[in-house]
């Protein structure tokens, strides 16, 4: 397809490179504070090149019988390349991200994306959702609208789930050290900007990490911190680990311990040579499928399947996310930053805000709550009855309870 001025155009719109803002909002561009309304306009020559390089893949052997033993399975990924390619409309999905009010600021040299739906309560408490690896926002877009404008009496939400730097729509960082950190202190920038002097924070994967240092960083504005992924050790020096943590809370550790035997060495992989396994990722969106496919399986309880606990469109919408914003490789590279950190990447010091945890059976790690209540300050702790890591896509029903009553408590 020849390239003309409009092509040109909605090309520099989508990477961030080109931007009507107005004389007014490049003043404040300038000063590095302009919030910059923004929609999702993938050109179609990126589309295109996607079928054709579906049209070309060029599947693996298989062990007979093996079924997902040794990875993503070999007859599943065929299935789910031809409906990528044949069946699968972006464009719908695009129309339906757009719905959602979003956004870009540049924050710390770097362009955030985020969406931000207000509420039409005058109370409504601002809430900050942070995603992981290999998720994005899309893993929130069923929850908005319950949390913005939630049945009367119940407590509503202004809404502000962001994509981390390196993921999605937000720029990819070119210089070492964005760890969660870094990304924590972005992310209180960001709320302070919105006009926010008091807000929640929610994340799980990643984002659990992020919202903790949050809480460390952000404390005198921070309501309270939730999270569906809570990671900690037992306390320094104990004589008895397992002081405190009853025969259940065993059980399920041993169980997060067996599992993760089998499900560490992508985290291994993305953690010493990230730029290496890019090249695949960055170059095949078959290979790409299969790599984030796998764990949307694995990490549920309906797993491995993972067409078991989600749609095939939600997890091509989140896989083609990544394909058609080429991040692939700068998302794993959060890992490598987390490594780095060493012993900083898990906080050492107690987070004084309060702290809701809702823990689901399909989650891959496991902490008891005697261990967490060492570092954190538990005021909300739920054993969830089914779901897994991708709760708010997997369970939202299940999600947004638990988000609503721990922040009327603490609100």
């Amino acid at each position: 397809m020849p390239i003309t001025r409009l092509t040109l155009v909605v090309c520099l719109v989508v990477t961030g490179l080109l931007v009507d803002r107005g004389p007014a909002v490049r003043l404040a561009a300038q000063e590095g504070s302009a919030i910059v309304p923004f929609k999702i306009a993938v050109p179609d020559a990126v589309l295109k090149d996607l079928k054709e390089r579906l049209s070309r893949t060029r599947f693996p052997s298989e062990i007979e019988n093996s079924d997902w033993d040794y990875g993503t399975n070999l007859s599943y990924m065929r299935d789910l390349v031809t409906y990528w390619r044949t069946t699968f409309d972006w464009r719908v999905q695009e129309r339906r991200l757009n719905d959602l009010p979003q956004f870009k600021t540049q924050i710390d040299g770097l362009d955030l994306h985020f969406v931000h739906k207000k509420s039409s309560r005058a109370d409504a408490v601002p809430l900050v959702f942070v995603h992981g690896w290999p998720g994005s926002i899309l893993e929130v877009t069923k929850i908005i609208g319950p949390l913005t404008e939630p049945p009367p009496g119940e407590i509503a939400f202004h809404v502000v789930a962001i994509s981390l730097p390196g993921y999605g729509f937000s720029e990819k960082p070119k210089q070492a050290g964005v760890s969660n950190r870094r990304i924590a202190a972005m992310i209180a920038q960001l709320m302070a900007r919105l006009g926010y002097q008091r807000y929640g924070a929610q994340g799980g994967d990643w984002g659990g990490f992020i919202v903790r240092q949050l809480g460390l960083q952000d404390p005198q504005h921070l309501v309270g911190v939730h999270s569906n992924m809570c990671v900690a050790g037992p306390p320094p020096g104990a004589s008895d680990p397992n002081a405190g943590v009853s025969a259940e809370e065993q059980k399920r550790m041993e169980a997060a311990r067996a599992r993760i035997v089998t499900e560490q060495a992508y985290s291994q992989l993305q953690g010493t040579k990230p730029q290496t396994l890019g090249y695949s990722l960055n170059d095949s969106p078959a290979g790409l499928a299969a790599w984030i496919v796998e764990k949307f399986g694995a990490w549920s309880d309906g797993g491995p399947d993972p067409e078991a606990s989600f749609t095939r469109d939600q997890l091509l919408t989140n896989i083609t996310t990544y394909w058609v914003t080429a991040t692939a490789t700068s998302s794993t590279r959060l890992y490598y930053e987390m490594r780095q950190a060493g012993r900083g990447a898990i906080p050492q010091e107690y987070v004084a805000v309060p702290t809701g945890v809702a823990n689901y059976p399909g989650e891959v790690t496991r902490t008891p709550r005697a261990w967490a209540e060492h570092r954190y300050n538990i005021t909300h702790w739920t054993e969830q009855p089914r779901g897994g890591h991708f709760a708010a896509m997997q369970v939202p029903d299940l999600f947004t309870d638990d988000v609503r009553i721990f922040f009327r408590s603490v609100r």
